[in-house]
């Protein structure tokens, strides 16, 4: 009796389960997911601790502004050292504040290489710099040489100003200090024009002197430009006297017929 009972009940089980099964295909034929079946619930990825204990035990302020910096993987990695030490050099913070405000501006490739990191390996924010130079350091820029400068020339339809200004920036990014060589490349690149006459007649002897001569120069562009493009008063009339205006006869119109007078024969005058 117990058997047969066992046995029923399985029985019965099956026919649920293949009656759900049944219900699912019905429902929605084409295999998608119904509506009221609950989404399964992914949980967000977990990584390790990668910093060590003493970084882990530093907790920063909540009055502290992070730096609003990004990288992505695909940049230079000097250049982005270089703006967040500038920004937290406003800020302030100790070495474990900028190991942990510096894994806030990694993003999409750049964060997937630190979450892959081991265990508790960065221990300084000089470690932390020296792994992020060595994992891009395929995109670092080629380090500039004093040669660079002679590449820098003035464009057809440039001004003086725009052209000091970006031979000004080549010259911090090679930092050379040979003022015959820097004052020979910019008298190479400038455009035969009146400053360039005015340098080669009258050498400057720094490049300095070249700055200051360049600032009066285009100080007194602007002053011509101005000139020239200004546009000049109309000179006023002479008020002269009015003259009465002379009416035509014509323009008076026809006479009214009744100031007409009939036409008489003239009469001959008698002799003595």
């Amino acid at each position: 009796m117990q058997e047969d009972l066992a046995v029923s009940q399985a029985r019965n089980e099956e026919l649920c389960r293949m009656n759900e099964e049944l219900r699912r295909g019905w429902r929605n034929p084409a295999g998608q997911r119904d509506v009221d079946e609950a989404e399964p619930f992914t949980p967000p990825r977990e990584f390790s601790t990668l910093f060590s204990q003493q970084i882990l035990k530093t907790v920063i302020p909540n009055t502290f502004i992070g730096p609003k910096v990004t990288f992505t993987g695909i940049k230079d990695p000097e250049a982005h050292l270089t703006a967040f030490h500038t920004q937290m050099m406003l800020v302030g913070g100790s070495d474990a504040v900028r190991c942990k405000l510096f894994m806030s501006t990694l993003t999409g490739m750049a964060l997937d290489w630190f979450i892959n990191l081991p265990e508790g390996h960065i221990t300084s924010f000089a470690q932390l710099s020296q792994l992020f130079r060595e994992q891009y350091l395929a995109n670092r820029a080629p380090p500039p040489v004093s040669y660079d400068l002679f590449d820098v020339k003035q464009y057809q339809g440039e001004t003086l100003k725009e052209y000091i200004n970006r031979f000004g920036a080549q010259l911090v990014k090679v930092g050379t200090t040979e003022e015959p060589m820097i004052m020979y490349a910019f008298r190479k690149g400038v455009c035969p024009r009146p400053f360039c006459e005015s340098i080669i007649r009258n050498r400057p002897k720094t490049f300095a002197e070249i700055r200051r001569r360049a600032v009066e120069h285009i100080a007194y562009e602007g002053e011509v430009h101005e000139k020239r493009t200004s546009v000049a008063p109309g000179r006023p009339r002479s008020q002269a006297r009015a003259q009465p205006a002379r009416v035509h006869k014509a323009a008076t119109g026809r006479k009214s017929q009744e100031r007409r007078r009939s036409y008489e024969a003239r009469r001959p005058r008698p002799r003595g």
